[in-house]
């Protein structure tokens, strides 16, 4: 019987900064919001960073609410939702104190959720939290506990890979997809579920087989071929699916992910340098994400000084590829020259806010780590003739609260599948070296 009533959710300080808008996704339960959290958003209002602009968002859309948000009844949140209060404080003092010994916000947070469930008892009361081990804390005390799932993916097994393999293709089929210059007919193929567009298949028969991608405009397949770009040529099946997507210009939005050493942000880099021309500049931007406390305030130097070790591994790849093209070549200098000219620009994500980006071919790098929020953020600058390249590994986050399934990367790529503009590839086969595939596949 307690099920049928509208359960009470009690909300984390971290569901706030990773969703603004999370108190219109819990359809007609009620919302509680512990003083505590405010107190903690309270720190978060000054600053430029996505977390800063949640805090600010979230309190702007409390302070809006018509209702008495003190009140036990709360304030309404509108139509098919419940209602939001703030919770002042809360009793069970003497079951923290046995429990935890020290006064902190994230048990102040659960002395309130404590007191609500003893208050409204047999009500479902719920704490809602992004962090692993205050659930596991709630859990421990008997309460209720669960994650922010409302931008959750829903099984990284089932995430879209962006490729296929066929196999039995008959063998006339394959060859006249070669006869015919590389165009198929989709009713050439039987396929289930029926294709996707820029979705790209291995077609097999055999010994026989072929590289295609499937364009919705047209109705048909069309061959992929092996091309060079900027001395980097792809050497696998995926990478050639890959350097397909980032040189055609119909596609404006490309996702790669894969695991370290897959040749992600390498590909994306040669492609932008092959299509300089196309684009007023090349803009390589990734998260500053500190690992263990070098944090930018204890790095030494500017802030060109402390941003260096952060995009190292961007320019790691523009040596691979002045490598690759040789030191002397005229397409080595060439690289020189754009990074002089501000052509080509590496620059941290935090400088993209606010910003328009007009014919642009941009590549955000381990986007991993990026909230949706942030995500759509980034795409959202994107101006007329821009083309804008995410990569990253959803099984390396360096984030706290984000996993496989919510980081902005898996996020965008769920809701993107099927939109004609968007490309996606998983990249499995490592190309590093053999010694990175073994540690990889082993450690």
């Amino acid at each position: 019987m307690s099920e049928a009533r509208p359960k009470l959710f009690v909300l984390d300080t971290n569901v706030i900064l990773h969703d603004s808008g999370c108190i219109r996704n819990f359809e007609e339960n009620d919302i509680a919001i512990p003083i505590t959290v405010l107190e903690e958003l309270d720190q978060f209002k000054r600053g430029n960073e996505d977390i800063h602009f949640q805090a600010r968002e979230f309190l702007r859309r409390i302070d809006a609410l018509t209702g008495d948000v003190l009140s036990a009844a709360g304030s309404p949140l509108g139509p098919g939702l419940g209602s939001i209060r703030v919770v002042l404080g809360g009793s069970a003092r003497d079951l923290l104190h046995e429990s935890f010994l020290q006064d902190t916000p994230d048990h102040r947070i659960l002395r309130t959720t404590l007191a609500l469930q003893q208050e409204l008892a047999p009500r479902a009361v719920i704490l809602v939290s992004k962090d692993t081990n205050l659930r596991m804390k709630a859990k421990s005390l008997g309460l209720r506990a669960q994650d922010y799932t409302s931008d959750k993916v829903q099984g990284i097994e089932k995430l879209y890979t962006g490729r296929r393999t066929v196999e039995g293709i008959a063998s006339e089929v394959i060859d006249e997809f070669y006869a015919s210059g590389g165009v198929l007919s989709a009713d050439r193929l039987s396929l289930e579920p029926p294709p996707l567009p820029n979705e790209n298949f291995v077609l097999r028969n055999g010994s026989k087989s072929a590289l295609a991608t499937f364009r919705r405009a047209d109705g048909s397949f069309h061959r992929i071929e092996k091309q060079t770009c900027y001395g980097i040529t792809p050497r696998n099946a995926e990478q050639s699916f890959a350097l397909k997507a980032l040189m055609d210009d119909d596609i404006k939005l490309v996702t790669l992910s894969g695991t370290a050493g897959t040749g992600k942000t390498l590909l994306a880099l040669a492609a932008a340098l092959e299509r300089r021309q196309q684009y007023r500049q090349i803009l390589l931007a990734r998260p500053v994400v500190p690992l263990s406390n070098r944090d930018l305030g204890f790095l030494p130097g500017d802030i060109t000084d402390k941003l260096d070790p952060y995009m190292q591994p961007l320019y790691d790849n523009l040596t691979v590829i002045r490598h690759q093209c040789g030191e002397e070549t005229q397409a080595a200098k060439r690289i020189v020259e754009m990074r002089e000219s501000e052509k080509l620009m590496i620059t941290p994500l935090a400088y993209i806010r606010g910003r328009s980006l007009q014919r642009m071919f941009f590549i955000v790098d381990e986007a991993q780590n990026l909230t949706p929020h942030e995500v759509k953020t980034i795409i959202t600058r994107a101006g007329e003739g821009t083309k804008i390249v995410f990569t990253g590994d959803v099984a390396q986050i360096d984030q706290p609260y984000l996993d496989a399934l919510s980081n902005g990367l898996s996020y965008l790529i769920h809701r993107m599948m099927g939109q004609p503009i968007y490309a996606h590839i998983t990249l499995e086969k490592g190309e590093r070296s053999a010694l990175a595939d073994l540690a990889s596949e082993l450690l």
